[in-house]
């Protein structure tokens, strides 16, 4: 069973999400907050699984609420945020990834692609749409450091393993990476684990963000 917890100050926008998902066999909505305050102290209550979190709302946004949320978490059990937001350009994307989000979910998504978001986010794996992944490079070809040094944890991974970052970097799922490098995809399963790993990441959504930070990725190669 998958505990969600929905953050949103729109009532409408909350009670049309806990229809969707309260007809899921395998998911189960443990709470509703109507601020960031709120979503951060009802998830330190109630140890959801995931939190679904506006990114706009009143008292703490969901950007701070994130923040807190990721930094003061359980190791063990660690709630996953799955962002809410209107537009996919949203401003805040770039932030929200950085202080730790696994995902991004359009207020308008399909209620099957919304319960698969959820799933995957439960799985701890990244939801990250092509088109957040783009305004990621866009955020990066403006605003990366001409000179960046890369960090030393780099150095621990293997040339193949090198490789395996640079497409996820592109925003490339298991299957497309195995599908360029021609490997199965459970070696590529196997490589992203040590990835993540070596370089003391989360999901993928950090991985996309340290490499274009450590420079190993260019913008102009992720097209």
């Amino acid at each position: 069973m998958i505990r969600v917890l929905i953050a949103d100050d729109q009532a409408l926008v909350r009670a049309g999400f806990k229809m969707i998902l309260d007809a899921e066999p395998d998911i189960e909505v443990v709470g509703e907050a109507v601020d960031g305050q709120e979503a951060v102290e009802q998830i330190k209550r109630l140890k959801p699984d995931v939190a679904l979190m506006d990114i706009r709302m009143p008292r703490l946004n969901g950007l701070e609420a994130t923040r807190e949320v990721v930094s003061n978490g359980d190791a063990e059990h660690p709630t996953r945020v799955l962002m809410l937001t209107t537009f996919d350009l949203n401003e805040y994307v770039y932030e929200a990834l950085r202080a730790g989000a696994s995902g991004f979910l359009l207020k308008d998504v399909p209620a099957d692609q919304l319960v698969a978001g959820i799933h995957v986010v439960a799985q701890g794996e990244a939801l990250l749409a092509p088109s957040i992944t783009r305004r990621l490079i866009e955020e990066f070809a403006q605003n990366a450091p001409v000179d960046r040094t890369p960090p030393k944890e780099l150095s621990e991974l293997t040339p193949r393993e090198l490789e395996v970052f640079k497409l996820i970097a592109r925003g490339m799922s298991n299957a497309e990476i195995a599908g360029d490098l021609v490997v199965s995809e459970t070696t590529v399963k196997t490589h992203v684990a040590r990835i993540l790993m070596k370089l003391h990441l989360r999901d993928r959504v950090q991985a996309v963000v340290y490499a274009y930070e450590s420079g190993v990725s260019q913008p102009g190669a992720a097209e």
